[in-house]
């Protein structure tokens, strides 16, 4: 990403989180520190157990202490693992995303670490267990403490594929992880042809802003490019008829400010987008924290330089 003309500060290539900086983190205590970030598919529990289970007493507080959110509960925690439920609380073949976030016994932030669950069935529940890093011995009153910060849930057949085989429709569309400044938002999407034929890119991705529980989101303007954001974001050429063949890219960019004034603020935690109108629908999770503003601001695809290995057919 460019760095906006606009800011007052270089991006610092962080995604913006639309997160209560108070999410109760109590009761969990882990021995050790360090990051480690875990992307994809969460270990199976089976093995050793990990730790103490959680009590059942504390079950009435386990919200308010951060071990469960969303259909997802922690059960039990140890020096280096987290074990935890996943339930698909909606109506459809779903990823559910876990993030947690480990602090030390003073509060200070440490890392965080996401794991995914793929495939999971309507109503079905799932035990999982993730493996943490330990940053040293332990020490007394100085272990840190793990709780959930954050669930997101996909369609699995509308699932963001930035690796792997490619999918059925042949284009492989996702969000990076964003750059934020001084109140300015920056995420691009990214588009790859895996397929086997061309594909037309028409000017603009189409896109269907969606709240907690994928309803539409109303009142918010969808501008076409950047310009009435910012300047200099990357989203500000007009645009283009692309042809992309087999192993080509483009990519198109989102701009928005958090802006809070009067009113109440709107975030704006899913996107389904399409690539062309009449493309398959991706669900990506930009986290769109639009304050007050009420706009956000979108490019048109430009073509990428660089190319990828093209296979024999699409999965699926």
């Amino acid at each position: 990403m460019r760095q906006s003309e606009n800011s007052h500060a270089p991006l610092t290539g962080r995604r913006p989180v639309a997160l209560s900086a108070a999410v109760a983190l109590s009761a969990v205590l882990l021995a050790g520190c360090g990051s480690r970030s875990a992307h994809g598919p969460a270990a199976s529990a089976g093995g050793a157990p990990c730790g103490a289970p959680i009590a059942t007493a504390a079950a009435g507080s386990v919200e308010s202490d951060g071990l469960a959110q969303d259909g997802v509960r922690i059960v039990s925690v140890g020096r280096t693992c987290v074990e935890y439920e996943v339930t698909n609380q909606g109506g459809e073949r779903s990823d559910v995303t876990v993030e947690f976030a480990r602090r030390s016994a003073t509060g200070a932030a440490l890392d965080r670490l996401t794991a995914t669950v793929t495939g999971l069935a309507p109503g079905a529940t799932e035990r999982k267990r993730t493996e943490l890093a330990g940053g040293g011995p332990h020490r007394p009153g100085a272990a840190p403490r793990v709780g959930i910060a954050r669930v997101r849930s996909v369609p699995s057949a509308e699932a963001p594929q930035p690796g792997g085989p490619c999918p059925a429709s042949g284009l492989r569309l996702y969000a990076d992880q964003g750059d934020a400044a001084m109140g300015l938002r920056v995420v691009g999407l990214v588009l790859r042809n895996c397929g086997t034929s061309p594909v037309t890119l028409d000017g603009y991705p189409q896109l269907e802003l969606l709240d907690l529980r994928h309803r539409p989101v109303e009142g918010v303007a969808i501008l076409p490019g950047g310009s009435q954001i910012a300047t200099g974001t990357g989203a500000d050429a007009p645009p283009q008829r692309i042809e992309l063949r087999p192993g080509e890219g483009a990519h198109a960019t989102l701009v928005w400010r958090n802006t809070t004034e009067a009113g109440e603020p709107v975030n704006v935690p899913y996107v389904r987008v399409r690539a062309t109108a009449q493309a398959a629908p991706v669900m990506v999770t930009p986290e769109l924290d639009l304050g007050t503003t009420g706009r956000l601001g979108v490019g048109a695809w430009a073509p990428d330089d660089g190319t990828e290995p093209v296979p024999s057919r699409p999965a699926g």
